[in-house]
C-alpha cells in the first residue's frame, strides 16, 4: 500500500504588502558575505518521501526553474507503485515551500542536497533532475559521486543553450505583475495571466508560471523568491566549469521537440559523463514529464534495469 512517509514543510509567514515577490516562507539570511564564513549555508529543504523497499536505491526527483516538488506528484506515485522504490521529491531553495535565501547557485543547491540526502538515509540514490534540477544533479554527481548511484538529466546539458533565452524576460514579467487587494481569486489569477501574456505568449508556459501564484492571508502572491532569481539568473543559465568526471551510469533524456540540448553539446556531455546514454522522447517538448508521463516513466525504468 502506498503511503506518504513525510510531508515536511516550513510554517507559513505573512506577506509584505509592498512587494509582490515576497514569499510565504521564512527568509534565510545571506551567509556568503557574513563575517568569518566563506560559503553560504545549506538550507532545510521542503520534501516529500514515498515509502518503499530500503534495499533498492531511492529515486530523487528535482524540478526545474519556476517549478516545485508537486510537479512530480503523479510521476512519484506511479514510480513508487511500479518499482517498489522509495521516491523523494524536493523543493529547491527559493522555490515551492523551501526557505528563501539571497544565495542562489548550483554549488549551493548541490550543498543543500549533500546535507539532506544522507540525513534521510537515501544514499547512494538515483537522481532525476529536470532542467535546473538536472544541472544541480550533474554537479552533485561530479562533486560527490559516492552519493549518486545513477544520474538522469532531463532535457538539459552542461552547456549553455538557447532554449532558456526567454527566462530573464519571464522573471521580469512576473516581478511586474500587480494584483490589487480585495479581488476574488479567480479574477486575480486571470488578471495575472493577462499581465503575463504580452511577454509569455505560450499558454502552457504561462500556466506553469502561474502555479507559483498562491494564496496567503487572503491575497495572492508569488511563492518564488523572484528577487534572488533575478539577481543570480546568469549563474543558473550556465553550468560551473568542472574538470572531474562522473563515471556512474548516466542518461540524458531529451524532448524530441525541444531546443535545450543540441548535438554540439555531446562532446562536453561525454567528457564529464563518459558512460552517458542520450535518449529522445518523440513528440515531447522541454517538460517531458508533464507532456509524455508514461514515456517518461518507461524511459527511466528501462535505464534502471
Amino acid at each position: 500500500m502506498l503511503r506518504w512517509t513525510r510531508a515536511w514543510r516550513l510554517p507559513r509567514k505573512g506577506l509584505g504588502s509592498h512587494c509582490p515577490s515576497f514569499a510565504r516562507v521564512p527568509v534565510a539570511p545571506s551567509s556568503s558575505g557574513g563575517r568569518g564564513e566563506a560559503e553560504p549555508r545549506p538550507l532545510p529543504l521542503s520534501y516529500r518521501l514515498l515509502d518503499g523497499e530500503a534495499a533498492l536505491p531511492a529515486v530523487v526527483f528535482l524540478h526545474g526553474l519556476f517549478g516545485c516538488k508537486t510537479n512530480f506528484n503523479s510521476i512519484a506515485k506511479a514510480f513508487a507503485q511500479q518499482t517498489g522504490r522509495r521516491v523523494l521529491t524536493v523543493d529547491a531553495r527559493n522555490h515551492g515551500n523551501s526557505p528563501h535565501s539571497p544565495d542562489m547557485s548550483y554549488e549551493i543547491m548541490s550543498q543543500d542536497l549533500q546535507d539532506l540526502l544522507p540525513r534521510l538515509g537515501l544514499v547512494p540514490c538515483v537522481i532525476v533532475g529536470h532542467s535546473m534540477g538536472g544541472r544541480t544533479a550533474m554537479l552533485l554527481a561530479l562533486q560527490r559521486p559516492e552519493l549518486v548511484e545513477r544520474l538522469i538529466a532531463v532535457d538539459i546539458s552542461p552547456v549553455e543553450g538557447t532554449g532558456s533565452s526567454h527566462f530573464p524576460a519571464y522573471v521580469a514579467a512576473m516581478r511586474t505583475v500587480n494584483i490589487p487587494d480585495g479581488l476574488p481569486h479567480s479574477r486575480a489569477r486571470k488578471l495575472a495571466d493577462e499581465q503575463l501574456s504580452s511577454v509569455v505568449q505560450n499558454l502552457a508556459v504561462r500556466q506553469h508560471l502561474l502555479t507559483n501564484l498562491v494564496e496567503e492571508d487572503g491575497r495572492l502572491a508569488w511563492r518564488l523568491n523572484l528577487d534572488a532569481l533575478a539577481q543570480h539568473l546568469d549563474k543558473l543559465l550556465t553550468f560551473p566549469q568542472r574538470q572531474e568526471s562522473y563515471l556512474g551510469p548516466t542518461l540524458f533524456l531529451l524532448g524530441g521537440n525541444s531546443q535545450f540540448v543540441h548535438p554540439s553539446h555531446h562532446p562536453e556531455i561525454m567528457r564529464l559523463f563518459p558512460r552517458a546514454q542520450i535518449q529522445t522522447v518523440p513528440n515531447a517538448g522541454h517538460w517531458i514529464h508533464a507532456e509524455r508521463p508514461q514515456d517518461f516513466i518507461a524511459a527511466i525504468r528501462g535505464f534502471l534495469v
